[in-house]
């Protein structure tokens, strides 16, 4: 889009020039700031719709509560409004909240509820999640904490902002809203390709550590379940018989300083250290704890040894996780986390995939405790499991393979992700040049950046094929060209 004809100047900092024919205004000028609270004890008894902050930031809306959870007064949302957030007002929370049927609707008083006068209450929304705005509010906050910055009711109502004519606005609003939709039918398209390439992965693993890599190999029957047909000359081990020794990690205390304190600080590595992707131990920001050395000495890790979750887990991942330990810092694990030391006949590698299998298609499951709260693996349980095992220099190249062809997919995984990122950081970068007055929709003509250009001729194309190409879970060689073609 091209920029407006003229353009004048004004005294905002944030904003030093705004088109010709717009003005400038302070927000409660052409919004009302509205103070209708409701007590917490006249909620209670009740189902309510609550506009809270972690409902919003996960669900881009309210959620249906009962009264008697609520432990503070709230906002009540009588009609349609613009809810913005004092506090982090860096990230943008906001939305226009509007009553819901059947329920008696409040809101948090972390927000400021505003009521158009003057404006288009969409527009206004756009104005305030545009990132200049949001950089001003932040640059207002004061607070001791970064996540807890918080901004004062005054600094958001009665901030100065760019006004365009009603008609404009409500111009503006439309274009916007059609871009977004376009955008975000394009990111829809890369999630489910990201998703779709994991599932490649999984399967391509699943399928190397069950049948090898001779596709005309003979055949025997396994008696298992999950791995179906396996190579004839492969054995079947149960697990607990190719595992030398598993053993529980330690927290110990916190670091010491002073050279003679010191002395006993050690890498602890936790599960917040796994790194899924690579199915290694992340180096970044690792844990430094104190442990006596009487506890260390049957503890150090060695390289090629697997880690595995053994405590803690969540509600959308169970416990399980698996990764190898190859760092070269001396280290012990956490509490939460056992040491698993293959036989010296299994490349650790291998059993490390096997174990992935077994995470990803969620078999764990019959093998997890639940207590406090906490998912606990009986690893004696789970070590009866059955697993095929090849000779030790197939295991070798079956490793070989998977990790080669696993680059691959992590890299096609790592470019559909990155386009998802271009693709918010255009949307950003549009909201905010549109509703600054940076752009002129009044002629709706894309004019950008060559990088921009080819970014929104890729979003078009895959808002007019409507259906999302995804990658069948093929074992020939075309899989990951096709995937990425996708």
């Amino acid at each position: 889009m091209p920029a407006y004809p003229s353009y004048k100047t004004t005294e905002l900092d944030w904003l030093p020039q705004i088109p010709e024919h717009w003005e400038v205004k302070r927000a409660d000028g052409i919004l009302s700031y509205e103070k209708n609270q409701v007590s917490q004890s006249l909620l209670n008894g009740e189902n309510i719709f609550h506009y809270s902050i972690p409902a919003i930031q996960k669900t881009g809306n309210g959620t249906v509560e009962n009264g008697s959870s609520i432990d503070s007064d709230k906002i009540l949302i009588t009609h349609e409004v613009l809810l913005v957030s004092k506090l982090n007002p860096r990230k943008g929370c906001l939305l226009i909240a509007k009553p819901k049927d059947g329920f008696k609707t409040v809101a948090s008083t972390e927000f400021i509820s505003m009521r158009p006068k003057n404006c288009d209450l969409h527009w206004a929304h756009y104005m305030f999640l545009c990132k200049p705005v949001r950089e001003y509010l932040s640059a207002c906050v004061n607070s001791a904490t970064y996540s807890h910055q918080r901004a004062k009711p005054s600094d958001i109502y009665k901030m100065w902002l760019p006004l365009p004519p009603l008609d404009e606005q409500r111009l503006i609003v439309s274009y916007l809203e059609a871009k977004e939709r376009e955008i975000s039918v394009y990111i829809a398209a890369k999630r489910a390709l990201v998703s779709k390439l994991q599932e490649l992965k999984v399967a391509l693993i699943a399928r190397a550590v069950t049948r090898g890599l001779d596709p005309n190999v003979p055949t025997q029957a396994s008696g298992v379940e999950w791995m179906g047909e396996v190579p004839a000359h492969w054995e079947i081990k149960r697990l607990r018989r190719v595992i030398r020794a598993c053993a529980n990690g330690v927290w110990g205390d916190d670091p010491k300083t002073g050279e003679e304190n010191a002395a006993n600080n050690i890498v602890c590595v936790r599960v917040a250290d796994f790194d899924m992707g690579s199915l290694r131990v992340g180096k970044e920001k690792l844990t430094i704890r104190n442990i006596e050395p009487n506890v260390q000495s049957s503890r150090l890790l060695q390289r090629g040894d697997l880690l595995i979750e053994k405590s803690g887990g969540g509600e959308n991942q169970p416990v399980g996780r698996v990764v190898l330990f190859d760092l070269e810092e001396k280290a012990v694990c956490s509490n939460f986390v056992a040491r698993v030391v293959p036989e010296p006949a299994i490349d650790a590698r291998f059993l490390l995939y096997v174990f992935h299998v077994f995470d990803r298609s969620k078999m764990l499951g019959r093998h997890i405790k639940q207590t406090t709260g906490i998912q606990n693996l009986d690893a004696d349980s789970f070590f009866e499991e059955l697993i095929p095992l090849p000779p030790l220099s197939e295991q070798a190249a079956i490793v070989s393979y998977i990790e080669s062809r696993g680059r691959e997919i992590d890299a096609a995984r790592a470019g559909a992700q990155r386009e998802i990122e271009l693709a918010l950081e255009l949307r950003t970068t549009l909201v905010a040049e549109v509703v600054t007055g940076a752009r002129d929709v009044r002629a709706a003509r894309l004019e950008a950046s060559d990088a921009a250009q080819k970014l929104w001729a890729e979003i078009e194309k895959t808002v007019r094929e409507t259906e999302i190409a995804a990658p069948e879970l093929a074992a020939d060689d075309d899989e990951i060209r096709d995937a990425e073609e996708a």
